[in-house]
């Protein structure tokens, strides 16, 4: 009843009208609720991927099907990466979610047909959809057995000298838990969270950059918003956390750029404040039981989508970056991020730099998200004049979401 209200508001328009379909949960319920209110067919836009591995367009089709949408369906190819150079201008800053790329395109998609789409955005926020957010929980199951006298040193000893084993299988892969079990609940999530872990930051700054940081760490972000939490249970403490960071610097950010540039109107009925408010009332028993996420949301949901799209593994809006920068973008990063352009801002380690292009062009580690962010960075700097190091400032960087 809660979300069919949030919905019901955010359906009032003078203009045409249609959503986002994913064939996730968030997008799949709005749909559906929509259909529920509207006397008329709802207008849906969906993104494909020309990599299935990377498409959920099979499941945005069954509730497109079930609730007989009029729906609209464009393929994200994998040369969409010209895209590059458009949205560092659009973005106005450095913003490195590749998943911008799919965004844009559904905009671009959605406008030709609406002026206003209604979205799923701020569900797995409120609701505890994000698989990290039952690895957090497991983990602090663990961390909560042993005192962190006892636990800090031997499981920091632990994490320093078991070997990295990406290639391994996955009981074998024991070094960032290790990791995450000699760290507190905050520091733990802020890894989690990271496309950088903190000693791959470390080697990927210049000294000189280092320096001028003067001891900064973007940790020092998650731990202002963590005083401010006034709670003890490890869920809602780490979703107020992607409140404060994640769902307004990349989530909510994402949209409305790409939205803006094409003059369209997203609106968020998950988002709605009375909404979010009430499900922040409510046992975190509620939204993850057992190993399964949005608990509540799903179970409301049932009788409305099909268990497959409710209870199946969550996707995300994900593109292929593994594959494109081992294939059509290979030499396009290995010339941004080993170019003049980074060298010249006097920030980056480009030694590192250069393992981070060879060990993921070689296979031997996906380094696919990092890269990315790189090559953002680059595209970035050249498209708004030279930045370098000495420029930074630290207010700034307290601000910033952390890499």
């Amino acid at each position: 009843e809660r979300v069919r209200e949030s919905v019901r508001l955010r359906m009032i328009a003078e203009v045409p009208l249609g959503a986002f379909l994913s064939g996730g949960v968030d997008s799949s319920a709005v749909v559906a609720t929509m259909a529920g209110i509207s006397a008329e067919p709802v207008n849906t836009c969906s993104i494909a991927f020309d990599d299935p591995k990377f498409h959920e367009s099979e499941f945005a089709q069954k509730v497109a099907d079930r609730y007989q949408t009029r729906h609209f369906v464009e393929t994200v190819k994998s040369d969409d990466f010209d895209l590059i150079d458009t949205l560092a201008a659009l973005y106005d800053e450095p913003y490195a979610d590749s998943s911008a790329i799919p965004t844009y395109r559904v905009c671009q998609l959605a406008r030709k047909h609406v002026t206003v789409a209604l979205s799923g955005d701020g569900g797995d926020e409120s609701f505890g959809g994000y698989r990290r957010y039952r690895m957090h929980l497991m983990e602090e199951k663990m961390r909560a057995a042993l005192p962190q006298g006892l636990r800090q040193p031997l499981f920091g000893l632990l994490g320093r000298v078991y070997p990295k084993a990406d290639w391994a299988p996955r009981v074998f892969r024991a070094k960032t838990t290790f990791q995450a079990m000699a760290r507190d609940a905050v520091e733990a999530y802020f890894h989690s969270v990271s496309l950088l872990r903190g000693d791959m930051r470390a080697k990927l700054f210049s000294a000189h950059f280092r320096g001028q940081l003067g001891g900064y760490d973007a940790l020092e972000v998650f731990r202002r918003h963590a005083a401010q939490a006034r709670t003890d249970d490890p869920l809602a403490l780490i979703q107020y956390l992607d409140l404060k960071t994640y769902l307004v610097g990349d989530i909510n950010t994402k949209v409305d750029r790409a939205s803006m540039a094409h003059s369209l109107e997203v609106r968020e009925p998950l988002m709605d404040h009375a909404l979010v408010e009430w499900l922040a009332t409510l046992p975190s028993g509620l939204k993850i039981q057992g190993n399964e996420g949005k608990y509540l949301f799903k179970k409301a949901m049932e009788p409305f989508l099909p268990n497959e799209v409710l209870y199946r593994p969550k996707m995300g809006f994900a593109v292929p970056l593994a594959r494109w920068f081992r294939g059509p973008l290979k030499r396009r990063v290995r010339d941004a991020v080993l170019g003049e352009t980074l060298a010249a801002t006097g920030i980056f380690n480009r030694d590192y730099l250069q393992h981070l292009v060879d060990a993921h062009q070689s296979g031997a580690r996906d380094y696919s998200s990092p890269l990315w962010t790189l090559l953002m960075f680059e595209a970035f700097v050249r498209n708004n004049g030279s930045m370098g190091s000495d420029s930074i400032d630290r207010r700034v960087l307290s601000e910033a979401v952390p890499l």
